[in-house]
């Protein structure tokens, strides 16, 4: 209906008119009249728009070839520029993003590719502005959405993480170790200290293998020691005491 002179813009549009191939001022969202045959109008959609950026091999920094999908949001903000300034703005828009995806994982090793994807997208999404800006156009949000690595490359980073899965383990259990032997040594001062303490603690020993009733309990003949000798400081502990309350009743 524009050629009729009559022109409908919808709330998310914009139109752009030419008057015998001369620029004239752009029409708001509603019903627009116009010079019938003289007036012509293209309308501009101001909507985001999701544009996938397809799969490309990639060699990265240090020669992984891999293969890279993204994923790009931009929207016009221009409806002049974005029909005067280039002729196909979403086709432009798709190869100057596939060729920034791939020079800037190029410039990668694999490692930052894999741990700093969100520093990518965003050195991505730099570069897309300053050539869309022109163009009337903002790139909202790049994304890299998939990232394939060779088999070779997945077997060698399931065997490194293994390994240190692994190395992580030893180290634990090393300090375990090391924390154990602090307190053994700990333990070992006091019972050097105190003798009846490992008399005491081998009756403990005694009785918790006891509770299984199928044991059968040896005493070794230095186990023997022990009971003699304990029996002999509880005697000396015990005499001390009754001498202790004869000397108090005497007094």
């Amino acid at each position: 209906m524009s050629n009729l002179g009559v022109a409908i813009v919808r709330q998310y549009e914009r139109g752009v008119v030419f008057r015998f191939g001369r620029l004239r001022p752009v029409r708001e969202p509603g019903i627009r009249f116009m010079i019938p045959f003289a007036d012509k109008m293209r309308k501009v959609s101001l909507r985001t728009v999701t544009m996938p950026i397809q799969s490309q091999q990639v060699i990265t920094k240090d020669n992984v070839s891999i293969g890279v999908a993204a994923v790009a949001y931009f929207r016009r903000v221009d409806p002049v520029r974005s029909i005067v300034a280039i002729e196909n703005v979403q086709a432009a828009i798709s190869q100057i993003a596939q060729t920034t995806v791939r020079n800037v994982v190029g410039r990668s090793p694999l490692d930052r590719v894999l741990s700093e994807t969100e520093t990518l997208n965003e050195s991505i999404k730099e570069i897309l502005d300053v050539t869309t800006e022109r163009w009337g156009v903002l790139v909202e949000v790049v994304e890299l959405k998939d990232i394939e690595l060779p088999q070779s490359m997945q077997r060698a980073m399931a065997r490194e993480a293994e390994a240190e899965r692994e190395k992580r383990g030893k180290i634990i259990a090393a300090e375990g170790e090391a924390l154990s032997a602090d307190k053994l040594a700990e333990a070992a001062d006091v019972i050097a200290a105190h003798p009846v303490a490992l008399q005491l603690r081998s009756l403990q020993v005694l009785s918790e293998i006891a509770i299984e009733r199928n044991s059968t309990i040896v005493f070794p003949a230095q186990l023997m020691d022990s009971f003699r000798a304990l029996n002999s400081f509880v005697g000396r502990e015990s005499a001390e005491k009754r001498e202790e309350s004869l000397f108090g009743a005497t007094g």
